[in-house]
């Protein structure tokens, strides 16, 4: 594995597509679908974020005793995107394409924002920082985003 955060980066872009095609089903009025993409996509998320919060960001706030600083913004937002993925289940259970996609929209820019800022900020740091104990915490992540992925 070239760099620790390696899987967390591919990662995103796989909850991207999965974000995408719920989308799409909703764009095109396919509610039945949505109905099961939707779950899906947060169930990925909601892992991605877990891996994070529970094994990631703890490892790099130990060994650095960076507590106040990427890690918390990172959680922030994490929730900031909870509450969107809320308001989507809401807008799908009501078949409200407009609300459902105003929100996509206003999630969609801040997973892009939010990606962006793990990938070139704070994955980085991370890998610099934990480059002993990738070892152990590498693998962890792999097999936790694998589980996912088999569910």
């Amino acid at each position: 594995m070239d760099r620790l955060t390696a899987p967390l980066a591919a990662h995103h872009k796989a909850c991207d597509e999965d974000f995408a095609r719920v989308e799409e089903a909703v764009s095109k009025g396919q509610w039945g679908q949505a109905a099961t993409l939707l779950p899906s996509f947060n169930h990925a998320l909601e892992t991605h974020f877990a891996v994070e919060e529970e094994r990631l960001f703890p490892a790099f706030e130990a060994s650095t005793g960076m507590t106040g600083g990427p890690t918390r913004m990172m959680r922030m937002e994490h929730m900031q995107m909870r509450s969107l993925l809320d308001d989507l289940a809401a807008a799908l259970a009501a078949k409200d394409q407009d609300e459902f996609l105003g929100c996509a929209e206003t999630l969609l820019v801040l997973m892009q924002q939010h990606n962006m800022k793990e990938e070139n900020m704070l994955y980085p740091m991370c890998d610099q920082a934990l480059g002993a104990e990738a070892k152990a915490l590498g693998p962890a992540i792999v097999a936790a985003l694998a589980q996912e992925a088999g569910t």
